[in-house]
């Protein structure tokens, strides 16, 4: 008979949720309230306590204030070594939510992102995912996610008759999988209205992608005259004439490959050439015809479709952050409760990718989730934890290198 050894993870002095808080160095939240006049307007209920009870909120996947309050009552002991924590009351939340200012959770994001990635260099480090060999810069993917609101309650966010809702616009470094824009907003506006601001840190020589709904020649333009690399789907009323054809004939599923002027309005906008690439695309096991639109005139036109190929996979990010964080059920009506929430989601994902990383976990994000979100209060080693349920075989689908996590379809 053969032995069979069950591995255990290794007991702690803290609880797994005090371990993902420590992350956060001790400073940070106090220095960030003083900067956005948030630690003058707060009595009882410190910022960290509104930080601490908001990534609980997220882990827990908390359908309402009751639930976040008694929750973190019932565990004031555990609470309490986590730097001081208090729970919060029902109406000592809700007016924090409100009342906060959202860019305090906007800055803590950010400030976190930034301080891991120099804590461990090799967190979001600058490596090639296999798909594009070829390319040594960054390839950058910009896309927005609806989260949808009550439209009776949130009447700030209505942009429909019947409908309200919120916008999340994200600047996706797809080497890292790890965002490096991200804009909250209401949905009324249009997405091209963003386009500035999401590519205003794209540096020259760099590749972003975006889809149609970003089309704006202005915008385009200007990343033309900054040396950037640009690629995008044409809208269907594009106005244009077919300069010169660098391809006679299909190719494989290149059907055209041609330069093109814009004629009508928007040429004075864009007086310069353009690269216009017609191709099959599978979507769904269906091929459909897309075309394609770019600044640079050396690419393979089979380069360019695929670029766009890798576009899709900012859908994956949104997919873990909607389904897995707390994004369905908010804390509050109010634009800055919403935004609170929000930007404290991303800041749980970015923990939770760190954590992944330093434990080489090989499961499924939703998996770290779930394992974590069943054991918030136990005294486990939270890297041991990991490591423990991380052997089982995983499959790879979250390796411990985000630069090759969500690729599926290019290895």
């Amino acid at each position: 008979m053969h032995k069979t050894t069950n591995h255990k993870p290794t007991r702690s002095s803290f609880t797994l949720l005090r371990q993902l808080c420590n992350l956060i160095p001790n400073h940070l939240v106090p220095q960030l309230a003083r900067e956005h006049a948030v630690e003058e307007k707060s009595r009882t209920f410190r910022p960290w306590s509104h930080v601490v009870s908001l990534l609980y909120a997220q882990l827990t996947h908390a359908l309402g204030l009751n639930d976040v309050c008694d929750a973190l009552r019932l565990h004031s002991g555990p609470l309490s070594a986590i730097r001081g924590a208090t729970p919060p009351s029902k109406n000592a939340l809700s007016h924090a939510n409100r009342e906060r200012n959202p860019k305090m959770a906007e800055a803590l994001f950010w400030t976190m992102l930034e301080h891991l990635q120099q804590l461990h260099p090799g967190f979001g480090a600058r490596r090639r995912p296999r798909f594009a060999f070829r390319f040594k810069r960054l390839i950058h993917v910009v896309d927005s996610t609806t989260i949808q609101l009550v439209a009776r309650c949130m009447d700030w966010a209505k942009h429909r008759r019947r409908k309200a809702a919120a916008k999340c616009h994200v600047r996706l470094n797809l080497q890292t999988f790890l965002p490096r824009f991200a804009l909250v907003d209401t949905a009324g506006e249009h997405d091209n209205r963003r386009a500035h601001e999401l590519c205003a840190g794209v540096q020259a020589g760099e590749i972003v992608i975006f889809d149609k709904a970003y089309v704006d020649f202005d915008h385009l333009a200007d990343l033309s005259l900054r040396e950037v690399f640009w690629g995008t789907r044409a809208k269907d009323n594009l106005q244009c004439r077919v300069v010169r054809r660098l391809q006679h004939g299909r190719a494989g599923n290149i059907l055209r490959d041609d330069l093109i002027q814009l004629t009508g309005p928007a040429r004075k906008f864009y007086p310069v050439w353009l690269r216009r690439v017609v191709a099959w695309v599978e979507v769904d096991g269906e091929l459909r015809e897309m075309v394609f639109l770019t600044n640079n005139l050396e690419w393979s036109a089979q380069t360019i479709a695929d670029l766009y190929r890798c576009r899709w996979q900012i859908e994956v990010f949104f997919k873990q952050i909607k389904q897995t964080l707390q994004l369905a059920d908010f804390l509050g009506n109010s634009a800055n409760a919403v935004r609170w929430q929000v930007w404290t989601a991303l800041l749980m994902y970015v923990l939770l990718r760190f954590c992944a990383w330093l434990s080489q976990w090989g499961h499924s994000f939703t998996r770290l989730f779930a394992l974590l979100r069943s054991a918030l209060w136990q005294k486990l080693e939270l890297r041991s934890l990991l490591e423990v349920y991380g052997t089982a075989g995983g499959g790879g689908r979250f390796l411990g290198t985000p630069q090759q996590a969500y690729l599926a379809g290019f290895r």
